[in-house]
């Protein structure tokens, strides 16, 4: 079964693990110090936090984390499917796990990681250069990609 992955780096860790842990009413299952993860069942979503890994705060990246090989091959056949540069980077030690990933970046520039976790890691370990592929991929009419900005703009669109 599949689960959302989504990834928000923050200024602040200790701040930002108390405001989660309240939200989703349970602990992190992994604590780091510049890391934290929550695998919550309801909703099915493997939420994590870092400080000090990217230069942007917000939503780092989001993504699909499946629980085996067979449906890794799935999720990366339609990765193929959709028409845009898929930056395959295989076995890797990553935000203190081992898996296998691949990325995209949709039409707007927004990264997608697909991945499944083999095993725990002692480092955060590394990430490859999201930007590029995120700058690559935005449609030449998407008026906000590729970059997250520092801090949203307040913008009033609906009033």
């Amino acid at each position: 079964m599949k689960r959302l992955h989504v990834h928000v780096g923050v200024d602040d860790l200790d701040q930002s693990v108390r405001f989660y842990s309240t939200l989703f009413g349970a602990a992190p299952s992994v604590t780091k110090d510049d890391y934290a993860k929550w695998m919550l069942d309801d909703p099915r979503v493997n939420f994590a936090i870092s400080a000090g890994q990217h230069a942007s705060k917000g939503i780092e990246h989001l993504g699909i984390q499946v629980e085996s090989p067979e449906e890794l091959t799935d999720v990366y056949a339609r990765l193929k499917a959709a028409d845009r540069p898929v930056l395959e980077e295989g076995a890797t030690t990553c935000c203190y796990a081992k898996s296998e990933k691949s990325w995209i970046a949709d039409p707007q520039g927004v990264v997608w990681e697909t991945f499944y976790t083999t095993g725990e890691a002692t480092t955060y370990g590394t990430s490859p250069e999201l930007e590029r592929l995120a700058s690559e991929s935005a449609a030449a009419d998407a008026c906000c990609a590729p970059t997250l900005p520092k801090a949203a703009p307040a913008i009033a669109c609906c009033g």
